[in-house]
């Protein structure tokens, strides 16, 4: 793995929405309505019955394809390809494809440490997003990396780097300062009164 050599952000989304179960419908749909063109959600919703996921994903789909916005599922490659995503969130490889499809397909991986990055690379991730860099409320349990050690991964990248874990528009900053060409949220991307408009 070539250190920091090759980092093409030109196609990578600077902002993420990350969606679970916590959200209520309301929410998660002035969340998606108010994300900025070109900003991604990852749809990940586990625990629903899969019908349910599918017409979550569907209703989702509406809203982003308005905006300009990519729709990403989150865990098995073939089943978001069968639904039409923009691409899938997970460490497995990109589904196999030729032609304009497969070279618009984005590939995001969850990285933690070095051995899951060269894990994400290897499967052909177009970008990471290393968790968590702050404490979070959906991971309650998991140690924060803190700015270094975030800070060393995202140097170790050969593809670009968002931030995940406890993170709000306020520390883009930051995160530029730290390696990072984005990053994504849950609750950080969650308006909270109706004037909130995240930018």
């Amino acid at each position: 793995m070539r250190q920091g050599q090759g980092k093409s952000r030109g196609r990578v989304p600077g902002i993420w929405l990350m969606t679970d179960e916590r959200m209520a419908p309301g929410d998660l749909s002035r969340a998606v309505a108010r994300l900025p063109r070109g900003s991604a959600v990852v749809l990940r919703h586990y625990g629903l019955a899969p019908a349910d996921r599918q017409a979550l994903f569907v209703q989702v789909g509406r809203t982003a394809r308005r905006r300009g916005l990519g729709l990403l599922l989150a865990g098995d490659a073939a089943l978001a390809r069968a639904w039409r995503a923009d691409g899938h969130h997970g460490p497995g490889c990109r589904p196999v494809g030729t032609g304009p499809a497969r070279t618009r397909w984005l590939h995001s991986a969850p990285v933690h440490d070095v051995r899951q990055l060269r894990a994400a690379v290897r499967a052909g991730a177009d970008a990471v997003l290393v968790s968590p860099l702050f404490a979070t409320r959906s991971h309650p349990g998991a140690k924060p990396l803190g700015s270094a050690r975030f800070a060393a991964l995202a140097r170790l990248s050969p593809v670009p780097v968002i931030a995940l874990g406890g993170v709000k528009p306020r520390h883009a900053g930051l995160i530029r300062r730290l390696g990072a060409a984005g990053f994504a949220a849950i609750d950080g991307l969650v308006p909270r009164r109706r004037g909130d408009r995240v930018t």
